[in-house]
């Protein structure tokens, strides 16, 4: 079960790619990022941009042909624009605050809560309810933005909590008297 149409990943202005020994790598405005190919997939650069493709027609092959590419598309587009996630605070005296690099989270603990900012990663709070994780790897700062949520989880009550901004928690009935 071979396919015949191979999208290439388009090339960006700003953006270079470069392939060598297994390996792809891309630098652009927003830093570096690499990637290992496994051994099911070959890469080659074409006048289209980066071709991916399947080593041969094996299951293993092709489920890897579309994880390769969407990898190296997610790392052309975060060395350009990079990536972000937002999080919104809900409840009463639930803030959050810069104190210099880390970031402090009131969440209803008998303590704060701070949060050390991993390395290419940049956390902003613009208002004590409002955190804005981005950075040039699209999985560190959907990982980053989780590690923030799991803290406080929102509660499907009052929906207290940390949630994804446009994050829809279902909410429940409390109890009957």
């Amino acid at each position: 079960m071979s396919r015949t149409g191979k999208k290439p990943i388009a090339p960006v202005s700003g953006v270079t790619v470069t392939i060598s020994d297994r390996k792809v790598t891309a630098k652009g405005p927003k830093g570096e990022q690499s990637l290992a190919l496994m051994d099911a997939v070959n890469a080659k650069q074409t006048a289209d941009g980066i071709v991916i493709e399947p080593a041969n027609d094996s299951r293993e092959a092709r489920a890897a042909w579309g994880t390769t590419r969407a990898l190296i598309a997610n790392m052309v587009a975060g060395v350009d624009k990079g990536f972000e996630k937002k999080l919104a605070i809900q409840g009463v005296g639930y803030r959050a605050a810069m104190q210099g690099k880390d970031l402090k989270l009131s969440l209803g603990f008998s303590h704060e809560v701070v949060f050390e900012t991993p390395a290419g990663i940049t956390i902003t709070a613009p208002t004590q309810t409002e955190v804005v994780v981005s950075g040039a790897d699209k999985q560190q700062v959907g990982q980053v933005a989780a590690d923030i949520r799991s803290w406080r989880k929102p509660e499907p009550y009052k929906g207290k909590g940390v949630r994804y901004v446009g994050e829809y928690i279902a909410r429940k009935e409390g109890k009957k008297k």
